[in-house]
């Protein structure tokens, strides 16, 4: 589950459910044929200008490479403080049961499942008891909504910019 934050003005609202159904190591996403539209394309549509499949190392010397795209500076070269977020696991996690509600994104009762939303905090898995009611009830209110994109992302509109993860800042 992704939940929103204040710069999104999405406090509590959960951005996308999933289930993780396949974990991919970054090269092999950046391989994968079922993936390749995923690769951003920055001169291209805003769906295109936002793909996720951006990282990959090089062959030969093992280095990490973070193709042109919103994470990388404007220039298109390499932005450290993305990367090194970025890649702090070599696992990309694919999922063919998902919910992504992006700007639509409903308020959810975070608490249910003591989660907090905050700054830095993360709560990684949870028991099967405390998310089983949660999760059964966003899918009873949106199960036609399964493994669809219901609307764009909160800053899609600023899809042409780029994200620093280390100021939090898109310009």
């Amino acid at each position: 589950m992704g939940v929103g934050g204040g710069r999104l003005r999405a406090t509590g609202k959960c951005i996308y459910l999933m289930s993780v159904s396949e974990i991919l190591i970054f090269d092999r996403y950046w391989t994968d044929v079922r993936f390749g539209l995923k690769k951003p394309v920055r001169n291209g549509s805003p769906v295109m200008m936002l793909g996720d499949n951006i990282y990959h190392r090089n062959e030969t010397t093992g280095d990490w490479i973070q193709e042109d795209s919103h994470h990388s500076n404007p220039n298109g070269s390499t932005n450290i403080t993305n990367l090194d977020r970025d890649t702090t696991s070599e696992n990309v996690l694919v999922s063919s049961h998902f919910f992504y509600f992006g700007s639509a994104a409903p308020s959810v009762d975070l608490a249910s499942i003591n989660y907090t939303n905050g700054i830095g905090y993360s709560k990684k898995s949870f028991d099967d008891s405390e998310v089983t009611a949660f999760v059964r009830d966003i899918e009873k209110k949106t199960w036609r909504d399964r493994n669809v994109v219901i609307a764009d992302p909160f800053d899609f509109g600023q899809a042409a910019k780029r994200v620093d993860q280390g100021t939090k800042r898109i310009s």
